[in-house]
């Protein structure tokens, strides 16, 4: 034998060539569709709100890591991927500190405090969302008026003009707008030409996006299917128009690109389908019986919280394991 080494390691012993900074500039590319859509329909200021938001989560996690004397992490791009998503789940006329200092919350909050990536609770970006709009409300809702994302969209209805109307569900919780068929508004909501959040007013960009991280195996279908599908049920059962809400709101950015979060979502695939029909539930409630019109941040966030518990209830049974007799 010589001078041949034997290292003993517990299993698995299979290695994966991904890496977090691969994984992280996939999903950074997938977003890069919505992204433009948001600068197309709203001009400069989605750019430079995106901008900021990213230098300001990059920046925080550089400026906390060396105040801890801790190894930087910017390289791995979770970073900035948090920081374009907070852009894109706020308004494009808000003011740029505020996704800013959401940025900061977020990193130096919701993920450095908790251990840095990996052992973060709550999903950081939506953390973050949640944070300025408990802080500034009139600064990131205006009650609930937004910038059109065009000149002539269909939301400008009693009342409403064209260069600042409600968002779809905004209306359709006044009740300007609803029914059970609403299948004239279904173009503008998929191609993008509505009032929203960045990331929230182009459907058809964020598919292309999700197809991506499909196609890269980055994510799989069993959370946002269950979660997409549990939305147009629940509302197709209170004589909702299930596509409407399907297509309105974050409901896609949050599928697909925030309920998918490796660190906040469960592990196992029974537990990945039990998380998305949790966020689920509590979108189409919250949009249907609460106050607020929409729904996705807090649902996704109340349902990071439960993660450990459905890890625990869903863990499959471990190989060679012999069940104890009473």
């Amino acid at each position: 034998m010589g001078n041949t080494k034997l290292i003993v390691t517990p299993a698995p012993h299979i290695r994966s060539g991904d890496s977090t900074p691969a994984i992280m500039r996939d999903v950074v590319i997938a977003l890069l569709p919505a992204a433009i859509s948001a600068v197309y329909f709203f001009g400069a200021q989605a750019a430079v709100s995106m901008v900021c938001s990213v230098a300001g989560a990059v920046g925080a996690e550089y400026i906390f890591e060396k105040i801890a004397k801790k190894p930087v992490t910017i390289g791995d791009w979770s970073a900035a991927v948090t920081g374009l998503l907070i852009a894109m789940v706020l308004p494009p006329h808000v003011p740029v500190w505020i996704p800013v200092i959401a940025g900061f919350f977020a990193i130096g909050v919701v993920k450095l405090l908790f251990g840095g990536l990996g052992h973060n609770v709550f999903n950081p970006a939506l953390a973050g969302r949640a944070f300025a709009i408990a802080a500034w409300p009139a600064l990131t809702t205006s009650g609930y008026l937004w910038p059109a994302s065009a000149e002539g969209a269909i939301w400008a209805v009693r009342g409403f003009d064209a260069m600042s109307t409600a968002t779809p569900l905004t209306l359709w919780k006044m009740g300007e707008i609803g029914g059970a068929s609403m299948s004239k508004f279904y173009q503008s909501l998929f191609v993008g030409n509505v009032a929203g959040s960045l990331g929230e007013t182009s459907a058809l960009a964020l598919l292309i996006g999700a197809v991506y991280l499909l196609c890269r195996g980055r994510i799989s279908l069993r959370i946002p299917l269950s979660y997409i599908l549990t939305v147009a049920v629940i509302t197709g059962l209170y004589g909702q128009d299930p596509l409407f809400h399907v297509l309105s709101g974050g409901l896609i950015l949050g599928a697909f690109f925030m309920a998918t979060d490796y660190v906040t979502s469960p592990m196992n695939p029974k537990g990945q389908i039990i998380f998305g029909i949790g966020c689920g539930i509590l979108t189409a409630l919250i949009r249907m019986f609460g106050g607020y019109p929409e729904g996705v941040c807090y649902s996704i966030l109340l349902m990071n919280a439960a993660v450990p518990l459905i890890d625990r209830l869903t863990r499959p049974k471990r190989f060679g394991e012999v069940t104890s007799r009473a």
